[in-house]
C-alpha cells in the first residue's frame, strides 16, 4: 500500500508583481504559479484548495473565526519509512514552559456505570430548603437593613 505525506500552506493572499502582467487576476495567478512550481519542485503533488474555519481570539476575552485558503499537496514516502515529525519548541522565546504531551495507556476502559441513585440533591448556592438556615439569612439580611 502506498503511503503519503501530507502539506498543507496558506495560499497566496495578494498578487506577485511580473513582467507583462497588468491585471491583479494576472498577478495573483503568477503568485499561486510560483508556490505551484516551487512545491512541485520538492517533490510536493497539489491535490486541492480548502476554504477553512480558524478560530482566533480577539480582545481579552472574544473570539471570532475567520475562514482562511490553503493549499493541499502530498508526496509519496519511500518504503515502509514511518515520518517523524520533527519535535515542537519546549518553551517560548522568553524561556516560559510549554505544556508537552505525555504517553498514556494503549486502551482505556469507560468507567463502571452508577448504580446507586443520589440520596441527597447536589449542593447549590441558592436558597436552602432548610428552616433553621431561611431564618438565619433573613435575620443577617434585617440586621444588615437596620445598619443602613
Amino acid at each position: 500500500m502506498q503511503r503519503y505525506e501530507y502539506k498543507v500552506v496558506p495560499a497566496p493572499q495578494k498578487g506577485a508583481k511580473a513582467k507583462g502582467i497588468k491585471t491583479a487576476e494576472g498577478r495573483f495567478a503568477v503568485s499561486v504559479e510560483q508556490l505551484l512550481n516551487q512545491m512541485g519542485q520538492d517533490g510536493w503533488e497539489y491535490q486541492r484548495a480548502e476554504l477553512l474555519p480558524s478560530e482566533e481570539r480577539t480582545g481579552l476575552t472574544g473570539s471570532t473565526v475567520n475562514w482562511r485558503n490553503v493549499l493541499v499537496f502530498r508526496r509519496a514516502v519511500e518504503g515502509d519509512a514511518v515520518v517523524i515529525p520533527a519535535p515542537g519548541p519546549t518553551e517560548t522565546s522568553e524561556g516560559v514552559p510549554l505544556a508537552q504531551p505525555i504517553s498514556g495507556p494503549d486502551t482505556v476502559a469507560a468507567p463502571a456505570p452508577i448504580s446507586e441513585t443520589a440520596d441527597e440533591p447536589p449542593l447549590s448556592l441558592k436558597g436552602s430548603e432548610d428552616p433553621k438556615t431561611q431564618e438565619a439569612d433573613q435575620k443577617t439580611s434585617t440586621e444588615a437593613a437596620d445598619k443602613a
